[in-house]
């Protein structure tokens, strides 16, 4: 057998055993360890093992993601965006839909201090779902629109995906956490468009308020906002003021948190070990993932499948338009059955050799990749956003509601990925502020 065929094998058996549920990280290992074996013998595979994992962890850059992390479980645990929702909905109380609106608003703040889209999904679900339902609002566009709204959470920084992407891409996190920034402000307005344009077409899906509240009032609602805003200013305006790096940055929001959380009374032992134990199992569970992507990117690179896979990819679609479309496809696919980071890391090794080939931004494709994972959190069979609005609302919404909820704003989601591919300087506006 070839070398190259070797290195299809394993593909193909990767995909079998993910296919029967191995977890992926234990799928990408095993399968590594064993190409290498079968292609420079014994000494060579456990050489691998025993290197490779230790140059992949030992970059600085990682040591952002438990930071990240753990502001997020603590922003979440202690509900430091509570007040986020509650100003929106007082501010918005007099358009039609407010409340779901106010729920993207709510997301959206949650998103700037937390890397990931089911803890901003548990989050809003919690805080904004019930305060729907008291009003009567369609339990699909309730929790439809909490559903979606956490994707935002992949794409305004920090993002736990574009760090691990940057990392492998050796593209900057700076800058593709500002990409990250137009891109997760365009999807924002986006869902507001889409819960506009559904209100109105059908006003019984979010019944008008009659709560009437003062310019006083709404003043005063805006107090409550602090503690976000807060933990913005001192993660942004540091990170972009070059007063620290954006692997520090984690660490001043996580401690940043930790104070706000303390001084607003909301921070209790149990509720910080909680967060802590979180961010460890988390950690632990990304890294094993990443690790395997490496193991499987040297596999790959040593039998020549990667370069024949990519050469094949480019070959068959040599129209810029055709070769795009069918990533969106394969990652649309991929995110039907497959968590965000796992479809990421597993695909980046034979991906990127195709994009940087194909003279595509790298950072770009980071920022459209991104927005192709999240719509795999919403997307049936497996969106893991709707299952997580699903253990919040109980037996009040069925699973298929939810997901005829999310329908609509995937329609959105699409037309935002067309929209960044088509005008790349949507994304590539801001980072270039920074050369």
């Amino acid at each position: 057998m070839t070398d190259v065929a070797i290195g299809l094998t394993g593909l193909g058996s990767l995909m079998a055993l993910i296919a029967l549920r191995v977890p992926i990280g234990v799928s990408l290992i095993g399968v590594s360890f064993i190409g290498l074996w079968s292609l420079m013998g014994s000494r060579v595979a456990w050489g691998a093992l025993g290197v490779i994992p230790y140059q992949f962890t030992a970059n600085w850059v990682l040591s952002s993601i438990p930071m990240f992390l753990f502001l997020g479980f603590i922003s979440y645990h202690t509900q430091l965006t509570k007040g986020m929702f509650n100003a929106a909905r007082i501010w918005l109380s007099a358009i039609p839909g407010g409340l779901a609106i106010a729920a993207i608003f709510g997301s959206a703040g949650f998103a700037a201090v937390s890397g990931s889209s089911i803890a901003c999904s548990a989050a809003m679900g919690r805080i904004a779902i019930p305060e729907m339902m008291k009003h009567k609002y369609h339990p699909e566009l309730a929790t439809g629109t909490v559903a979606v709204a956490g994707t935002i959470g992949a794409l305004i920084p920090p993002s736990i995906i574009l760090i691990l992407y940057g990392v492998i891409a050796q593209v900057s996190i700076a800058k593709l956490f500002l990409g990250g920034i137009s891109a997760g402000i365009l999807t924002t307005v986006g869902y507001i468009i889409v819960v506009l344009v559904r209100v109105k077409l059908n006003p019984e899906l979010a019944p008008e308020r009659d709560e009437k509240t003062s310019l006083s009032e709404r003043i005063l609602a805006l107090k409550d906002t602090w503690p976000i805003f807060l933990i913005m200013i001192g993660i942004f305006g540091g990170l972009f003021g070059g007063i620290f790096t954006p692997t520090e940055a984690g660490a001043v929001g996580a401690f940043l948190a930790c104070i706000v959380a303390l001084i607003s009374g909301e921070l209790t032992l149990e509720r910080f070990l909680k967060a802590a134990r979180e961010t460890t199992m988390t950690t632990a569970s990304l890294l094993i993932i990443a690790i395997g992507a490496s193991l499987l990117t040297r596999f790959l690179a040593l039998s020549g499948a990667g370069d024949y896979l990519s050469s094949g990819i480019m070959s068959v679609a040599s129209n810029p338009a055709l070769l795009m479309l069918g990533i969106v496809l394969v990652y649309l696919l991929m995110g039907m059955f497959l968590e965000p980071i796992g479809a990421m890391l597993l695909t980046l090794p034979i991906i990127l050799p195709v994009v940087d080939n194909s003279g595509w931004s790298l950072l770009w494709f980071g920022i459209v990749l991104t927005k192709l994972l999240e719509i795999g959190m919403i997307t049936p069979p497996i969106g893991m956003n709707v299952f997580v609005i699903k253990s919040v609302v109980g037996d009040l919404v069925k699973t298929s509601a939810i997901f005829r909820g999310v329908m609509w704003f995937i329609v959105m989601d699409l037309a935002i990925v067309a929209l960044l591919s088509a005008f790349p300087a949507l994304v590539l506006f801001l980072p270039e502020l920074l050369q």
